[in-house]
């Protein structure tokens, strides 16, 4: 029988199997540096704690009703047992520091750590945004800085800064197009989307009141043109297009599509979240876009998801500028950036902004990190990371194409990323079980499932940030776990192996999740 170790947890005897890594258990669970990491609950102990306070001073009670005295059941942990279970944990995890990530349509690059610097330097790090304008005057410069290379560098007219990801930026773009519809009469209430945009802007249009409709693609992954050209009609507020796509393709008609929604009275959204692959080659605003939102961390490096908040600029064109929220900085003639609020519109002939999308300005620490990156890359620098990014993933899709199925692969060179599927692998293999497979390999899955346009989707985005010989090394992992999928490796169906955990049962996970902890001796 175990005994309790000095913070109350109980070393179990290990389960035997619980991971198929080869040699004899062990006695703590633990395989050499894979830590077997308990729950902060099973370390701590709740009648215990890391920390000797003071019994608290008698004072008058200013909770109301809300104070509560009887114990919140919450372990009682040192600062040393805290900081090394959270750093057991983070090892656990993958990230951009350790390989390369190949989420399709995600854009993980590296973030420069110079980046990371200059957000932490003093006057951007500790700035606040209830403090008086005069006193951020640098920080407005930031903004309007950035602004200005992102309006440099789409060819737009406007941009509203304030968005915090690619899908608050959506939704910004979408309230503009309504705006400016609502302001000439016109009451539109349908949004087209093409198949082979992202799942975020059906459900954009959707949320913003409006009627979503399909629009299909062609054998070759692009928007069906003339399918288009036929449902345009005078309910029809707008289109929602990804370019380059989700089939990592370049809509070769986008002028064209552009103009036939214009000439029926509607307007054009763009998804940038792939601006990464076009970034210093192609200006979308020349190609007739609307609106467009820019994800920061996918084209200019600042943190992806739990890196950080997020930030979602829209640039508009000149036709949707007038609608685009408040606030935004300006620069008058003088020299000086003024922050555009309620009170001074007018003075800045912006008095139709449909309204705001956040209280304050947006996030400065995506700002400084997207701006540093600009400035360092310059713009030929830029140009030069979209023509990597797409060589990259050129050289993934040419150098697998004979061993996974690449059904977009003669439509000529793809753009961000490459798209496979299922087709090939044995009748009892999925795609699934070939990503489990790559957690053996030591990666990250790539995107799967997505787009729903190919069965069994295998979506690669390398990014410009992975040399080639990362590249290769992914590629002969990619390709050794491919090849066993085709001929029907009983191994794969169990994988991973090497993980801290065995495979779960997804489908409980997802319907039975057990989101609390119950301590087992008081069931």
């Amino acid at each position: 029988m175990s005994t309790p170790n000095a913070s109350g947890w109980k070393p179990g005897t290990p389960v035997t199997g619980h991971n198929a890594m080869s040699g004899p258990d062990t006695a703590t669970g633990n395989r050499a540096l894979m830590l077997e990491e308990p729950l902060l609950f099973e370390i701590g102990h709740v009648e215990t704690t890391g920390v000797d306070l003071p019994e608290p001073q008698g004072g008058a009670n200013r909770l109301g009703g809300f104070d509560r005295t009887a114990p919140i059941g919450l372990p009682g942990l040192s600062e040393p047992e805290t900081v090394r279970h959270y750093t057991r944990l983070s090892r656990q995890n993958y990230a951009i520091d350790l390989g390369l990530f190949p989420l399709g349509s995600c854009t993980m690059k590296h973030n420069p750590r110079l980046n990371e610097k200059v957000a932490r330097m003093p006057g951007f790090a500790d700035i606040h945004p209830l403090q008086p304008v005069d006193t951020v005057r640098g920080a407005l410069e930031v903004i309007n800085e950035l602004a200005f290379w992102l309006l440099d560098l789409t060819g737009m007219h406007g941009v509203a800064m304030s968005p915090k990801a690619g899908a608050h930026g959506e939704l910004c773009g979408i309230l503009c197009i309504r705006a400016a519809l609502e302001a000439r009469g016109d009451a539109r209430e349908v949004i087209l989307v093409p198949e082979s945009a992202h799942g975020t802007n059906p459900a954009t249009a959707a949320f913003a009141g409006y009627k979503v409709e399909d629009i299909p693609a062609t054998p070759e992954g692009r928007v069906d043109l003339e399918a288009l050209k036929a449902r345009l009609g005078p309910d029809v507020a707008g289109v929602m297009i990804t370019n380059p796509n989700t089939c990592g393709l370049f809509e070769r008609d986008m002028k064209a599509i552009s103009d036939a929604v214009h000439a029926a009275g509607g307007f054009v959204y763009c998804d940038g979240a792939n601006f990464n692959a076009i970034v210093g080659k192609v200006r979308p605003g020349d190609l007739g876009v609307d609106a467009m939102h820019i994800n920061l961390h996918k084209t200019f490096s600042t943190p992806h998801g739990g890196g950080g908040p997020g930030s979602g600029p829209v640039v508009l064109s000149e036709a949707l500028s007038p609608y685009g929220p408040l606030p935004f900085t300006a620069r008058t003639e003088d020299g000086v950036v003024h922050l555009v609020e309620e009170e001074n519109a007018d003075e800045f002939e912006h008095t139709e902004a449909f309204g705001r999308m956040t209280a304050f300005h947006g996030q400065m620490g995506m700002f400084t990190r997207a701006l540093a990156y600009m400035l360092s890359h310059g713009a030929d620098g830029l140009k030069q990371v979209a023509e990597d990014a797409v060589l990259n993933a050129n050289y993934i899709l040419r150098s697998l194409e004979d061993v996974l199925d690449a059904p977009f692969g003669p439509s000529g060179p793809c753009m961000h990323e490459a798209l496979f599927s299922d087709r090939g692998f044995a009748e009892d293999v999925s795609t699934l079980d070939l990503a489990k497979a790559l957690i053996d390999e030591g990666y990250h899955p790539m995107t799967m499932y997505f787009p729903l346009v190919v069965h069994g989707a295998m979506l690669v985005e390398p990014t410009e940030t992975e040399s080639k010989a990362a590249l290769d090394q992914f590629i002969m992992a990619l390709r050794s776990v491919a090849e066993r999928a085709k001929t029907g490796d009983e191994a794969l169906k169990s994988a991973p192996h090497y993980a801290p955990r065995r495979r779960l049962d997804e489908t409980q996970a997802a319907r039975k999740p057990v989101l609390a902890w119950n301590d087992p001796d008081m069931a």
